[in-house]
């Protein structure tokens, strides 16, 4: 393993446990500003707001860099960041940092996953880009669940400063051990922006902002779930996390491999199809505990399968620009998961339950894989076009 690969597995584990950590002590913080659930959900969503604002912003600005010092400079703004959330002393002032939490994401995976596919060796490129993806599963299986107990025995504004030491540690191992590579952007800004022309590109945007719903639909409303319908303790959400943190592992290695052996567009696909297989059975069995327990690995590991070949799809499609399709891509990532929270909150609101998110996640994975289908259809139409006869 290439240390350049995992100090990108550092900087994805802390921008897992900036952007997962809430989840775990979302009733922590409601209970401490004295808002409801739904409205604490509003911090997931508009650090979600954040990522798509930030990722053509910063894109923008840092192109033309080396890797190497745009990725030190986004940990270098997770941890300002992360370091004024947790010192905020109110709801208002937690939005506002909250959202500037978001912006370096994009930016940083969207160079990451440039930079991880070229430290690769060919044929392997999924693999290493999920290598990056590999710091998310971190986060959830070590991160938040220690985040959480954290947020339980002393206050959750202290998991937020710990987040931000772990991103002076990722800044540094960056600095120390990241090849000095050139820049990937072989065009200008201006003129890679050609690629917003491109109906395939759209369709993956679509594929990642709303298929991936499913994902934040679920996970948005764990902590409740599974205290409120499931009967766990409180003081066990921290081990829950671990076990989603556990499959989401699992499910990262997979993807990796099945987008190198298969077609990343198949392998999106019938993932996605898994996904809606496994809300459905999450909303029918988290009222027993041993099966909410099962699910939540089984949901996990096809939530963090499918990132890496979705990666991939959008790299293959963007030559000359994939710094800013992959960034693009982690924003419309976000629109997911701000879509997922905020629509998973509303039937709660409405007072349907903690299992009404999954349906709502349910329709959104079902939405990508139309998406899918979709683009398999754009991407045959090329070949079948020059199949005519009498075509020039």
């Amino acid at each position: 393993m290439k240390p350049g690969l995992l100090t990108l597995t550092l900087g994805g584990m802390v921008v897992g446990m900036t952007e997962f950590m809430m989840m775990g002590v979302l009733p922590d913080v409601a209970n401490d500003l004295s808002v409801s659930i739904p409205t604490a959900g509003h911090l997931i969503a508009i650090y979600a707001l954040g990522v798509v604002i930030g990722a053509p912003l910063m894109t923008a600005l840092t192109s033309k860099y080396r890797p190497r010092y745009v990725l030190m400079g986004m940990m270098g703004l997770f941890a300002l960041f992360n370091t004024l959330f947790a010192l905020a002393p109110s709801f208002g002032l937690l939005l506002v940092t909250r959202l500037f939490a978001g912006l370096p994401h994009g930016a940083f995976f969207g160079m990451g996953a440039v930079a991880a596919a070229r430290l690769s060796e060919p044929g392997r490129e999924a693999r290493s880009v999920s290598m990056m993806f590999a710091g998310l599963t971190v986060a959830n299986i070590v991160g938040v669940p220690f985040g959480t107990w954290m947020s339980h025995e002393i206050g959750w504004r202290y998991a937020f400063f710990t987040i931000a030491a772990i991103a002076v540690i990722a800044a540094l191992s960056i600095n120390r051990w990241m090849p000095n590579i050139a820049s990937s952007q072989t065009e200008g800004f201006g003129k890679s922006m050609r690629v917003f022309r491109q109906a395939d590109f759209w369709l993956i945007i679509g594929i990642s902002s709303i298929g991936t719903g499913g994902l934040f639909a679920w996970i948005s409303y764990i902590a409740p779930l599974m205290t409120e319908v499931a009967g766990f303790s409180a003081g066990s959400v921290s081990s829950i996390m671990i076990v989603a943190g556990v499959g989401m592992a699992v499910g990262n290695f997979i993807g990796g491999r099945l987008a190198d052996r298969y077609s990343p567009l198949k392998t999106t696909g019938s993932l996605l199809i898994a996904m809606i297989a496994a809300l459905l059975v999450v909303s029918v069995v988290s009222y027993f505990k041993a099966p909410a327990l099962v699910m939540t690995f089984v949901t996990g590991a096809i939530a963090f399968a499918v990132i890496a070949p979705m990666q991939m799809l959008m790299i293959s499609s963007a030559k000359g620009a994939e710094m800013l399709a992959s960034s693009v891509l982690q924003a419309s990532a976000n629109m997911g998961n701000a879509l997922g929270a905020y629509l998973g909150g509303l039937p709660i609101a409405a007072g349907f339950g903690y299992t009404s998110p999954e349906y709502v996640g349910a329709g959104l994975a079902l939405t990508g894989f139309m998406l899918c289908l979709a683009l398999a259809k754009v991407k045959k139409q090329p070949a079948a076009v020059t199949q005519q006869p009498g075509v020039a």
